[in-house]
């Protein structure tokens, strides 16, 4: 797998601005517009067919949408369109990964490929003032996720866990909060993953997260949170049903008690309480998501009674 080059904002502002065109989100759409002197587009249909570089800047949902609309829509508009991402948050790993993740109505379509692997990636470590602190924590959770259930994933390598175990080990030594390493370490737990799998966290937030958002439109129900939320209940029945976590844990020199206290951190029970009717509704569903198949431990219906009791220790 290639991998995309990494720049910096002093490169970035040395694209000729006559071909290159913006899409930016919301939060930094006016700071990112301004500094590259580049106005924004509101939508991918928008690209005209004489641009060269497109530069996206953003979280995983709208990074993803670029990556899957360069692969598919770049024939048709300059065969040789490069992709610029820039990151304003850290988490979803989605600059540096080949997966690409959509939303769709009713769950998520998820693609992998070379295809939509970016050119180029710049990272904006200013950009971190437009994330809150709460989201910050979620998006904390989210490189976790990837992180401990590609490490335990049943399709991983003796090589790819020893590199997971060394990104552990730095990842305890980060806050969780705002801090410009996550960038870095999300990014390679995201391309680590990608050589793996990921598991029933990523199996549950793939499909609670649209009923969540559909029932409570004004608050914060996005993957980063599901993850943030239920790492801490999934881990303990990983534990539970499975030595593997303890076997690989000893193997790998990983410090348990450390990573446990970093999942209590993350661990919000009131979120816990408002997702587990929904948990309840589409577990049948869970069950069948590709990311359930692949976790640690093997996943059965009766599970669903022991992650609720055990999210309650």
């Amino acid at each position: 797998m290639r991998s995309p080059k990494t720049r910096d904002l002093a490169w970035l502002k040395t694209i000729p601005k006559s071909a290159a065109v913006l899409r930016a989100s919301a939060s930094v759409q006016a700071r990112v517009g301004a500094e590259l002197g580049l106005p924004s587009i509101s939508s991918f249909g928008d690209i005209a067919a004489g641009a060269s570089t497109l530069i996206v800047a953003g979280g995983g949902c709208l990074m993803d949408e670029a990556k899957h609309f360069r692969a598919r829509r770049r024939p048709m508009l300059n065969p040789m369109l490069n992709l610029i991402l820039v990151p304003s948050i850290w988490g979803s790993g989605a600059e540096t990964s080949p997966i690409t993740v959509l939303n769709c109505e009713g769950g998520k379509r998820i693609a992998s490929g070379d295809e939509f692997l970016p050119d180029t990636v710049v990272y904006w470590p200013e950009l971190l003032a437009t994330v809150p602190p709460a989201r910050a924590k979620h998006a904390c959770g989210d490189a976790w996720a990837h992180t401990l259930e590609a490490f335990l994933s049943p399709l991983a390598s003796d090589s790819l866990r020893g590199q997971l175990a060394t990104l552990i080990g730095e990842m305890l030594r980060l806050p969780l909060a705002a801090d410009p390493r996550w960038f870095q370490a999300s990014a390679r737990a995201a391309a680590l993953q990608a050589g793996a799998s990921v598991g029933l966290v990523h199996g549950i937030a793939h499909v609670l997260e649209y009923p969540l958002r559909a029932r409570y439109p004004g608050e914060d129900w996005g993957h980063a949170r599901l993850c943030a939320i239920f790492l801490l209940p999934v881990m303990r029945l990983n534990r539970a049903a499975s030595p593997k976590w303890a076997d690989l844990a000893r193997q790998y020199a990983i410090d348990e008690a450390a990573v446990w206290h970093v999942l209590h951190q993350l661990f919000a029970p009131e979120g816990l309480a408002a997702a587990l009717p929904f948990l309840h509704e589409n577990w049948m569903q869970i069950l069948r998501d590709p990311c359930t198949r692949t976790n640690g431990a093997l996943i059965r219906p009766r599970h669903l009674s022991e992650i609720a009791q055990q999210a309650a220790v």
